[in-house]
């Protein structure tokens, strides 16, 4: 909700951060693919989450070409396995919100949810409590990432 209701920039932050390939660890990008890159959402559901965007700017679920397709879920399912490395979560929910209306935070750049979720995890606390609970920070995620994608390639 803080980044639904922030400003928005005048540029697409998934571009300029697909684009930046001097600064990974500022914008959490955790691995980087032929056609997509996996970067850490800066306003998570849950720790651990991440989100498998293409570079080529795209709002359109139908517009992606089989490539970008499937590299998005072979990505999918490598970083599931990075994730239990890291985290040790007990499932996960996967998904897009395609448009404004289905909960896209940025709707004019599709990309792809991987959340970790554990047995009684406090994903109702924002609705409830206007609360959010992490175990860890971004930095303290991105480097537990990098540590179980060493691990786990």
């Amino acid at each position: 909700m803080d980044f639904i209701k922030s400003r928005k920039p005048d540029h697409c932050v998934f571009c300029k951060a697909g684009a930046n390939i001097s600064g990974e660890d500022k914008d959490f990008i955790v691995y980087r693919g032929e056609k997509c890159f996996v970067i850490l959402n800066r306003y998570p559901y849950a720790t651990g989450h991440i989100m498998i965007i293409p570079y080529r700017h795209c709002k359109n679920f139908e517009i992606l070409d089989d490539e970008e397709l499937s590299e998005m879920m072979v990505l999918a399912k490598k970083f599931i396995s990075v994730l239990k490395c890291a985290f040790e979560p007990d499932g996960f929910n996967i998904g897009m919100n395609l448009g404004n209306v289905a909960g896209a935070g940025i709707a004019d750049h599709i990309h792809l949810h991987v959340v970790p979720r554990w047995a009684g995890d406090t994903n109702f606390m924002p609705v409830f409590a206007g609360v959010k609970i992490h175990p860890t920070d971004l930095e303290g995620a991105y480097k537990a990432i990098m540590q179980a994608l060493e691990a786990t390639s």
